[in-house]
């Protein structure tokens, strides 16, 4: 028998290196299943799953397919005493398996990978998203919500919960802010979860918080409004009237597609003007952005105003307009891509949990391939790559550097 060279050795400890440490974690999650019976085990059905859906695999039935051509390697670093789960098991595990213990491993995976939020200057957005054919008509059940946390600089899914539908993230928003460390951590949230409880649960956590502010609180956006109303009015004051709010101003423009985008921030930390300040704890400062676009083809201008709140007693505007512009990353870095990639709105997993164990098995993935920072493909692409070279799938999970 020929001896196995140095290069091969190595192949085979970064192929246990890639499994050891889920077969540890998923030694503590409970197996939903009875103990009588059970022909596969659950660690290499998981594992299995996640390195499909790695492989682009978005389904029961393509993980199957996925183990089957893999089965002789899969044999060698899995338990596979029966041969490659059905679609039939990947289905059943994941409709029974507990989402809240599923999500206990995603986020130890998190903290093997050395991505707790103890540095500074990190921003995670927090934003919900809808599994549009996940919904089930005859069982008058809902599509599935899930509210998600994005770490921006990363480009990584910290955590995720779900909602029954969008109305009830202002109730899932604490309880994702809850398990996730969020040390010096900036946080935002579009208006929804503008609510002075989630304000506090952020501030409490020793981060702090940047909210967009619509007309779900009419009172604080009237008062923001009006406070730089009077920034605006030049006009001489009387004795008996408030000092005119200072106000520093960052302003971007950005020429491209045929139009003209101008943002103009402005940031006061003067709060005279704010009647519920005391409701707002940590509250710091208040912001108005301007967006003008002009269409060059036409020469028509558009004018948007938004406002915001926010409690970091020390920053300057330039990087909260950096922060506003980096929230809406979760929508193209994490939203779309689930959609574009993963096809994610056209997945119809319904029974029991599999639409929620589903996403994050999703959002395994696609962090997986996000920590490749060595990549030049695309995450569709990627995701092939994975599934013809066993060596690149090897290093996405273990986040090892050529």
């Amino acid at each position: 028998m020929a001896r196995r060279t140095k290069a091969q050795q190595q192949h085979d400890e970064l192929e246990h290196q890639a499994l050891a440490f889920f077969k540890r974690a998923l030694s503590e999650l409970p197996d939903p299943r009875r103990a009588q019976g059970v022909r596969y085990p659950l660690p290499s059905v998981v594992v299995i799953a996640l390195m499909a859906m790695v492989c682009g695999a978005d389904d029961a039935e393509a993980m199957q397919l996925w183990g089957e051509a893999n089965e002789p390697w899969l044999a060698s670093v899995l338990a596979l005493p029966h041969g490659v789960p059905t679609q039939d098991v990947f289905l059943s595990v994941f409709a029974a398996l507990n989402p809240e213990a599923f999500g206990e491993l995603f986020r130890a995976w998190m903290a093997w990978l050395d991505m707790q939020l103890s540095g500074q200057d990190k921003h995670i957005a927090i934003d919900g998203k809808s599994s549009r054919r996940s919904f089930d008509t005859s069982q008058q059940q809902p599509a599935l919500h899930t509210v998600s946390a994005w770490m921006s600089e990363a480009g990584l899914v910290l955590g995720q919960c779900k909602t029954e539908d969008k109305s009830n993230e202002i109730e899932a928003i604490p309880r994702l802010l809850r398990r996730l460390d969020l040390r010096g951590a900036t946080v935002t949230i579009d208006a929804i979860g503008c609510q002075t409880a989630i304000a506090e649960a952020i501030v409490e956590a020793e981060a702090d918080y940047l909210l967009a502010v619509k007309d779900n609180q009419p009172t604080l956006r009237h008062d923001i409004e009006k406070t730089f109303g009077q920034a605006a009015d030049d006009r001489r004051r009387s004795v008996d009237e408030l000092e005119r709010p200072k106000v520093d101003v960052f302003e971007t423009v950005d020429k491209a597609h045929g139009r003209v985008d101008k943002r103009t921030v402005s940031m006061s930390r003067d709060l005279q003007w704010l009647t519920t300040e005391q409701d707002w704890r940590g509250l710091s400062f208040v912001v108005q952005v301007k967006r003008e676009r002009t269409v060059l083809s036409t020469h028509t201008t558009s004018v948007e105003t938004a406002y915001y709140i926010g409690s970091d007693s020390c920053v300057a505007v330039d990087k909260v307009a950096a922060a506003i512009r980096r929230h809406w990353g979760i929508e193209n870095e994490l939203h779309w891509v689930l959609d574009m990639a993963f096809r994610e709105d056209e997945a119809r997993h319904r029974a029991g949990n599999t639409a929620q164990n589903m996403t994050m098995l999703r959002h395994f993935a696609l962090n997986l391939i996000k920590q490749d920072h060595s990549r030049k493909l695309g995450v569709a692409n990627s995701r092939k790559r994975a599934a013809w070279d066993h060596s690149y799938l090897l290093k996405l999970l273990t986040s090892a550097d050529d």
